[in-house]
């Protein structure tokens, strides 16, 4: 692997994994980093890699659901890897505004397969993203396997179920050489504060309530970000083409669990004026639409086919997550305030 395009590497997950890939792994190739910056994607994310890794990395602004742009960049950068991380990840978003999912989980993604497909003689690894939301929901006992029926219920998880399918397609149509990997809840650094972890920590941090949907009860696996992308980059290199690889963090909690963890950590530090825990800023706040019940990851396939395991625990990942965002409180601020925004409107219009 020579030249490896990684879409969405602005974001949360790519912007690790494009961290890990030039700092901890043992590539040697060229990362070709493409990334819309939309409202998630945030160039601070990989601050000093350019100056870092000069000829190693290149950034270019570019959506993927733009069919002759990325032709264009696959023919100047003589890709021959693709790891597709580009997608409108929320599911509440996915609500109110189902066609941008559409668009960039399922547009987006064929694009991207038809630029490969396009230099099928040189394709070493197409190695697309997805998430353990396809299958639908769990009860309270079973796990999500390789082979466990699709049954996507929001438009996120519809639209990323249609992706799986047409890379898969690919790869028994045109031989393209192809692996997926469906994963757990992930956290960790640079994420987004409006997903659960980072919105609990900052808003515990600053004394806001702290919003749970339902009952609280809800269950998700969670993978540590430096997790998933070890996982990742060891299915690029060592899994067999056109399989599925679940990776799951062995952390399977209930959400108002997570959520006291949170604040009790936090509370180490010291509680609040006038509050005796954090816990008492939980709020539970009117349910979620179509909100799946469980979700538990079997990754049994990739540990024993590739001798991947977890590193992180739930409470070491979340303490170390904590410690991020306290130690980075400037990249907090520009993130809420919108400041970056601003930046990327000057320096990539």
């Amino acid at each position: 692997m020579k030249n490896m395009m990684i879409t969405g590497g602005c974001g949360f997950i790519g912007a690790n994994f494009i961290r890990y890939m030039l700092k901890e792994s043992d590539f040697t190739g060229k990362v070709i980093n493409i990334d819309k910056l939309t409202y998630a994607g945030n160039p601070e994310n990989l601050a000093g890699i350019e100056d870092e890794f000069k000829d190693r990395y290149v950034f270019i602004k570019a959506d993927i659901c733009d069919a002759v742009k990325m032709d264009e960049i696959f023919e100047a950068y003589e890709i021959d890897t693709v790891c597709n991380f580009a997608a409108e990840s929320h599911v509440d978003r996915s609500i109110i505004q189902p066609d941008a999912f559409i668009q960039s989980n399922i547009v987006g993604t064929f694009n991207l397969l038809e630029s490969a497909r396009s230099r099928l003689s040189s394709m070493i690894r197409f190695h697309h993203i997805s998430t353990d939301e396809v299958y639908g929901s769990l009860g309270s006992k079973g796990y999500f396997t390789e082979t466990t029926p699709y049954r996507p219920n929001s438009p996120y998880s519809a639209s990323k179920a249609s992706s799986d399918h047409l890379v898969r397609a690919y790869y028994k149509t045109y031989d393209l050489p192809m692996t997926i990997s469906n994963c757990s809840n992930n956290y960790g650094p640079y994420q987004f504060p409006e997903k659960l972890i980072p919105l609990i920590i900052l808003n515990a941090l600053e004394g806001k309530y702290l919003p749970i949907y339902g009952d609280g009860r809800y269950v998700r696996d969670w993978l540590y970000a430096r997790d998933h992308c070890r996982a990742v980059w060891t299915i690029m290199k060592k899994g067999r083409e056109g399989e599925t690889y679940n990776i799951g963090g062995d952390s399977e909690m209930e959400n108002i669990a997570i959520v006291n963890m949170i604040c009790d950590i936090l509370d180490e530090r010291g509680t609040l004026s006038g509050l005796r825990s954090r816990r008492d800023l939980i709020t539970f706040v009117k349910d979620r639409p179509g909100h799946d019940r469980r979700y538990a990851i079997d990754s049994s396939k990739l540990k024993k086919e590739l001798k991947w395991h977890p590193e992180a625990s739930l409470e070491t990942g979340i303490r170390d997550t904590i410690q991020w965002y306290l130690d980075n409180q400037e990249w907090v601020d520009r993130v809420k305030s919108g400041e970056y925004k601003d930046w990327i409107q000057t320096h990539y219009s």
